[in-house]
């Protein structure tokens, strides 16, 4: 594995963000298509476009989808946030509530912040929100490791 798990470079389409991507191709990561990432204070914003792949039968994004954008949402969080960001972790929690159903074709971002960070560990936080109406609030437990 590269040695820099993640490409992050300023985004053109969007001044003020980067954009977020695995440096190696084919990746789960690549299905959530864009993300791109900025610092707001002391939260991480999260940025990604629910596209027809991302739906589910009613026409909104399915939540398996949200879920994979929230633990993705994370690490791009940890990247910009953390202290101490390896490039390599690992989710131990996610918990989500899903408060509305995220239309297609508009953006959704995740607000995340870090509660704590412990040596090995980083408790964060968070919502999803569309059009300034949340669709997800979420907790999650990170853990800073190293590639088996």
């Amino acid at each position: 594995m590269n040695d820099q798990p993640f490409i992050s470079q300023d985004d053109p389409e969007n001044p003020g963000w980067r954009t977020w991507q695995m440096a190696v191709d084919g990746l789960y990561n690549s299905f959530l298509g864009k993300i791109i990432m900025r610092r707001d204070r002391d939260d991480a914003l999260v940025r990604m476009t629910p596209e027809i792949e991302h739906s589910n039968l009613g026409g909104v994004m399915h939540g398996g989808a949200m879920l994979g954008f929230i633990d993705v949402s994370l690490f791009a969080a940890m990247d910009i946030l953390s202290d101490n960001a390896p490039g390599y972790a690992v989710t131990i929690d996610l918990q989500t509530q899903f408060t509305s159903g995220a239309k297609l074709h508009q953006p959704i971002t995740a607000r995340v912040s870090v509660s704590r960070e412990t040596g090995s560990l980083l408790f964060m936080r968070g919502l999803v929100e569309q059009n300034d109406q949340s669709v997800a609030a979420y907790t999650g437990l990170i853990k800073k490791a190293h590639p088996s």
